[in-house]
Protein backbone atom coordinates (compact mmCIF):
# COMPACT_ATOMS: atom_id res chain seq x y z
CA UNK A 1 0.00 0.00 0.00
CA UNK A 2 1.20 3.33 -0.87
CA UNK A 3 2.37 6.11 1.37
CA UNK A 4 -0.67 8.67 1.98
CA UNK A 5 0.33 12.18 1.33
CA UNK A 6 -0.22 15.49 2.44
CA UNK A 7 -0.66 18.88 0.69
CA UNK A 8 1.17 21.84 2.78
CA UNK A 9 1.18 25.16 2.52
CA UNK A 10 3.65 27.94 4.23
CA UNK A 11 6.08 24.92 4.39
CA UNK A 12 9.70 26.92 4.31
CA UNK A 13 9.67 27.30 8.39
CA UNK A 14 7.99 26.99 11.66
CA UNK A 15 4.42 25.40 12.07
CA UNK A 16 4.33 24.45 8.08
CA UNK A 17 8.03 23.05 8.05
CA UNK A 18 8.31 21.05 11.53
CA UNK A 19 4.65 19.91 10.67
CA UNK A 20 5.87 17.84 7.53
CA UNK A 21 9.11 16.23 8.78
CA UNK A 22 6.19 14.92 12.26
CA UNK A 23 3.79 13.81 8.79
CA UNK A 24 6.75 12.29 7.70
CA UNK A 25 7.55 10.73 10.76
CA UNK A 26 4.04 9.10 10.88
CA UNK A 27 4.31 7.94 7.53
CA UNK A 28 2.89 10.51 4.83
CA UNK A 29 5.14 12.06 2.13
CA UNK A 30 4.37 15.51 1.79
CA UNK A 31 4.01 18.40 -1.18
CA UNK A 32 5.24 21.27 0.19
CA UNK A 33 4.93 24.95 -0.51
CA UNK A 34 6.21 28.40 0.19
CA UNK A 35 8.00 31.05 -1.58
CA UNK A 36 11.30 30.64 -0.34
CA UNK A 37 12.73 27.20 -2.22
CA UNK A 38 16.28 27.82 -1.41
CA UNK A 39 18.12 29.57 1.72
CA UNK A 40 18.98 33.03 2.03
CA UNK A 41 15.94 34.16 -0.78
CA UNK A 42 14.45 37.26 0.35
CA UNK A 43 10.71 38.08 0.47
CA UNK A 44 8.65 40.66 2.09
CA UNK A 45 7.64 40.10 5.68
CA UNK A 46 5.73 42.61 7.31
CA UNK A 47 6.43 45.10 4.81
CA UNK A 48 10.06 44.69 4.33
CA UNK A 49 12.31 42.31 2.06
CA UNK A 50 14.39 40.05 4.25
CA UNK A 51 15.65 36.91 4.07
CA UNK A 52 14.50 34.42 7.23
CA UNK A 53 15.71 31.11 8.14
CA UNK A 54 14.20 28.22 6.55
CA UNK A 55 13.45 26.92 3.22
CA UNK A 56 11.55 24.53 0.96
CA UNK A 57 14.53 22.57 0.55
CA UNK A 58 15.98 22.74 4.22
CA UNK A 59 12.25 21.16 5.16
CA UNK A 60 12.54 18.50 2.22
CA UNK A 61 15.84 17.62 3.66
CA UNK A 62 14.72 16.97 7.27
CA UNK A 63 11.49 14.80 5.29
CA UNK A 64 14.40 13.18 3.22
CA UNK A 65 16.03 12.48 7.23
CA UNK A 66 12.75 11.16 8.36
CA UNK A 67 12.59 8.27 5.70
CA UNK A 68 10.27 9.80 3.21
CA UNK A 69 9.82 12.28 0.41
CA UNK A 70 9.21 15.81 0.00
CA UNK A 71 7.70 17.13 -3.36
CA UNK A 72 9.23 21.47 -3.06
CA UNK A 73 6.68 23.43 -4.89
CA UNK A 74 7.66 27.14 -5.04
CA UNK A 75 4.14 29.05 -4.49
CA UNK A 76 2.97 31.91 -3.15
CA UNK A 77 -1.00 32.16 -1.50
CA UNK A 78 -1.29 35.77 -3.03
CA UNK A 79 -0.91 34.39 -6.67
CA UNK A 80 -3.41 32.18 -6.74
CA UNK A 81 -2.64 30.49 -10.06
CA UNK A 82 0.56 29.52 -8.43
CA UNK A 83 -0.91 27.74 -5.64
CA UNK A 84 -3.68 25.76 -7.98
CA UNK A 85 -0.83 25.06 -10.32
CA UNK A 86 1.16 23.39 -7.40
CA UNK A 87 -1.11 21.42 -6.37
CA UNK A 88 -2.07 20.13 -9.86
CA UNK A 89 1.57 19.55 -9.76
CA UNK A 90 1.37 17.20 -6.62
CA UNK A 91 -1.84 14.96 -7.55
CA UNK A 92 0.25 14.28 -10.98
CA UNK A 93 3.58 13.39 -8.97
CA UNK A 94 1.32 11.25 -6.05
CA UNK A 95 -1.50 10.53 -7.52
CA UNK A 96 -3.78 11.87 -4.76
CA UNK A 97 -3.36 14.22 -1.50
CA UNK A 98 -4.66 12.52 2.00
CA UNK A 99 -4.38 15.43 3.72
CA UNK A 100 -4.74 19.50 2.98
CA UNK A 101 -3.22 21.78 5.73
CA UNK A 102 -4.25 25.50 4.68
CA UNK A 103 -1.24 26.64 7.10
CA UNK A 104 0.11 29.34 5.30
CA UNK A 105 -1.48 33.23 6.16
CA UNK A 106 -0.47 36.72 4.45
CA UNK A 107 2.24 38.54 5.93
CA UNK A 108 2.38 41.46 4.17
CA UNK A 109 0.90 45.15 5.33
CA UNK A 110 -2.55 45.74 5.94
CA UNK A 111 -2.53 42.83 8.76
CA UNK A 112 -2.40 45.40 11.81
CA UNK A 113 -3.53 48.65 10.61
CA UNK A 114 -6.81 50.35 11.80
CA UNK A 115 -9.92 50.50 9.83
CA UNK A 116 -9.72 53.93 8.86
CA UNK A 117 -6.16 53.43 7.22
CA UNK A 118 -6.35 50.05 5.82
CA UNK A 119 -6.17 50.42 2.38
CA UNK A 120 -8.71 47.72 -0.24
CA UNK A 121 -5.79 47.12 -2.47
CA UNK A 122 -4.15 45.10 1.15
CA UNK A 123 -7.34 44.02 2.23
CA UNK A 124 -7.51 41.82 -1.48
CA UNK A 125 -4.28 40.56 -0.56
CA UNK A 126 -5.33 39.71 2.84
CA UNK A 127 -8.37 37.82 2.19
CA UNK A 128 -6.64 36.42 -1.31
CA UNK A 129 -4.23 34.69 0.54
CA UNK A 130 -6.10 33.52 3.62
CA UNK A 131 -9.69 33.03 2.24
CA UNK A 132 -9.47 32.81 -2.08
CA UNK A 133 -6.43 30.83 -2.36
CA UNK A 134 -7.32 28.09 0.95
CA UNK A 135 -10.60 27.98 -1.47
CA UNK A 136 -9.05 26.96 -4.51
CA UNK A 137 -7.03 24.32 -3.26
CA UNK A 138 -10.24 23.13 -1.75
CA UNK A 139 -11.40 23.16 -5.42
CA UNK A 140 -8.68 20.74 -6.72
CA UNK A 141 -7.82 18.32 -4.29
CA UNK A 142 -11.53 17.53 -2.32
CA UNK A 143 -12.97 15.93 -5.55
CA UNK A 144 -10.17 13.50 -5.34
CA UNK A 145 -10.43 12.88 -1.67
CA UNK A 146 -14.92 12.67 -1.86
CA UNK A 147 -13.80 9.86 -5.14
CA UNK A 148 -11.80 8.01 -2.56
CA UNK A 149 -14.32 8.26 0.22
CA UNK A 150 -11.36 9.42 2.62
CA UNK A 151 -9.67 12.46 3.25
CA UNK A 152 -8.82 15.33 6.13
CA UNK A 153 -8.65 19.43 5.54
CA UNK A 154 -6.59 21.29 8.47
CA UNK A 155 -7.36 24.97 7.95
CA UNK A 156 -5.27 27.07 10.57
CA UNK A 157 -7.28 29.88 12.45
CA UNK A 158 -6.36 32.59 14.93
CA UNK A 159 -8.27 33.85 18.18
CA UNK A 160 -8.20 36.92 17.14
CA UNK A 161 -11.14 35.68 14.88
CA UNK A 162 -13.75 35.17 17.78
CA UNK A 163 -12.44 37.77 19.94
CA UNK A 164 -12.83 41.67 20.41
CA UNK A 165 -9.35 43.19 20.78
CA UNK A 166 -8.28 44.34 23.71
CA UNK A 167 -6.84 47.84 22.23
CA UNK A 168 -5.95 49.52 19.20
CA UNK A 169 -3.56 47.28 16.85
CA UNK A 170 -1.14 49.93 17.51
CA UNK A 171 -1.58 49.39 21.47
CA UNK A 172 -1.31 46.25 22.12
CA UNK A 173 -4.70 44.97 20.22
CA UNK A 174 -5.12 43.94 16.84
CA UNK A 175 -6.86 45.14 13.36
CA UNK A 176 -9.81 44.05 11.23
CA UNK A 177 -8.16 42.97 8.45
CA UNK A 178 -6.28 39.53 9.55
CA UNK A 179 -8.83 38.30 12.07
CA UNK A 180 -11.97 38.88 9.70
CA UNK A 181 -10.03 36.97 7.04
CA UNK A 182 -9.84 34.15 9.34
CA UNK A 183 -13.31 34.40 10.51
CA UNK A 184 -14.61 33.75 6.99
CA UNK A 185 -11.90 30.86 6.28
CA UNK A 186 -13.62 29.50 9.81
CA UNK A 187 -16.90 29.51 8.20
CA UNK A 188 -16.16 26.63 5.51
CA UNK A 189 -15.30 23.59 7.60
CA UNK A 190 -19.34 23.34 8.93
CA UNK A 191 -20.00 24.27 5.35
CA UNK A 192 -18.27 21.28 4.14
CA UNK A 193 -18.91 18.81 6.40
CA UNK A 194 -23.47 19.84 5.69
CA UNK A 195 -22.32 19.34 1.86
CA UNK A 196 -20.67 16.40 1.96
CA UNK A 197 -21.94 14.41 5.04
CA UNK A 198 -21.41 10.20 5.71
CA UNK A 199 -18.49 11.00 2.70
CA UNK A 200 -15.07 10.39 4.59
CA UNK A 201 -14.40 13.87 4.86
CA UNK A 202 -12.99 15.26 7.97
CA UNK A 203 -12.52 19.05 8.32
CA UNK A 204 -11.15 20.89 11.45
CA UNK A 205 -10.35 24.30 12.12
CA UNK A 206 -7.18 24.62 14.24
CA UNK A 207 -5.94 27.45 16.67
CA UNK A 208 -2.68 27.69 17.27
CA UNK A 209 -2.55 29.94 20.50
CA UNK A 210 0.72 31.90 20.12
CA UNK A 211 3.68 30.43 18.64
CA UNK A 212 6.71 32.52 18.29
CA UNK A 213 7.60 32.55 14.53
CA UNK A 214 10.61 33.86 12.15
CA UNK A 215 8.37 36.46 11.31
CA UNK A 216 7.48 37.52 15.15
CA UNK A 217 11.40 38.15 15.53
CA UNK A 218 12.27 40.14 12.43
CA UNK A 219 9.22 42.75 13.60
CA UNK A 220 10.97 42.56 17.29
CA UNK A 221 8.17 40.46 18.79
CA UNK A 222 10.54 37.40 21.04
CA UNK A 223 10.05 35.08 23.29
CA UNK A 224 10.40 37.75 26.12
CA UNK A 225 7.49 39.91 24.76
CA UNK A 226 5.54 37.08 24.40
CA UNK A 227 6.25 35.03 27.39
CA UNK A 228 3.42 36.09 29.04
CA UNK A 229 1.05 34.63 26.63
CA UNK A 230 2.50 31.26 27.00
CA UNK A 231 3.61 30.83 23.79
CA UNK A 232 3.77 26.98 21.89
CA UNK A 233 6.69 26.19 19.74
CA UNK A 234 5.86 25.04 16.35
CA UNK A 235 7.17 21.69 16.81
CA UNK A 236 4.09 21.17 19.69
CA UNK A 237 1.41 22.36 16.94
CA UNK A 238 3.23 19.93 13.93
CA UNK A 239 2.58 16.95 17.00
CA UNK A 240 -0.74 18.25 17.13
CA UNK A 241 -1.06 17.99 13.24
CA UNK A 242 0.21 14.50 12.93
CA UNK A 243 -2.06 13.28 15.66
CA UNK A 244 -4.91 14.57 13.84
CA UNK A 245 -4.11 12.99 10.76
CA UNK A 246 -4.57 9.37 11.74
CA UNK A 247 -6.97 10.31 15.23
CA UNK A 248 -10.48 11.66 16.01
CA UNK A 249 -10.52 14.54 18.35
CA UNK A 250 -12.29 14.14 21.97
CA UNK A 251 -15.71 16.05 21.97
CA UNK A 252 -14.51 17.68 25.14
CA UNK A 253 -12.73 19.60 22.41
CA UNK A 254 -15.26 20.84 20.52
CA UNK A 255 -14.00 19.93 17.43
CA UNK A 256 -17.24 20.84 15.22
CA UNK A 257 -15.91 24.41 16.10
CA UNK A 258 -12.75 25.25 16.68
CA UNK A 259 -9.57 23.47 18.03
CA UNK A 260 -7.57 24.60 20.51
CA UNK A 261 -4.06 23.03 19.53
CA UNK A 262 -2.54 24.21 22.61
CA UNK A 263 -5.13 22.72 24.73
CA UNK A 264 -4.48 19.21 22.55
CA UNK A 265 -0.98 19.72 22.96
CA UNK A 266 -0.96 19.96 26.69
CA UNK A 267 -3.64 16.94 27.20
CA UNK A 268 -1.22 14.88 24.96
CA UNK A 269 1.90 16.32 27.08
CA UNK A 270 3.14 17.58 23.33
CA UNK A 271 4.12 21.35 24.76
CA UNK A 272 7.73 20.09 24.98
CA UNK A 273 7.94 18.29 22.10
CA UNK A 274 11.61 18.82 20.17
CA UNK A 275 12.08 20.77 16.78
CA UNK A 276 12.44 18.25 14.24
CA UNK A 277 14.04 21.21 11.99
CA UNK A 278 16.77 22.42 14.46
CA UNK A 279 17.35 26.08 15.41
CA UNK A 280 16.04 27.03 11.66
CA UNK A 281 12.55 26.95 12.97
Amino acid sequence: MSKKVAFITGASRGIGAESAVALAKAGYQVAITARTLSDGEAHDHIGQSSALPGSLEATAAAVAAAGSEALCLRADITDEDSVVAAAQAALKHFGQVDLLFNNAVYQGTGNQERILDVERAQLDRIYQGNVYTPLALIKEILPGMLERGHGTVLNMLSATAFMDPPAAADKGGWGFAYPSSKAALGRMAGSLRAEHPDSGLRVFNLEPGTVVTEVMKAAGIDTEVLARFKPCTPAAIAAVVAWLAENEPKEEWNPLEILRAPRMAKAMNLLDAPSLLGEAT
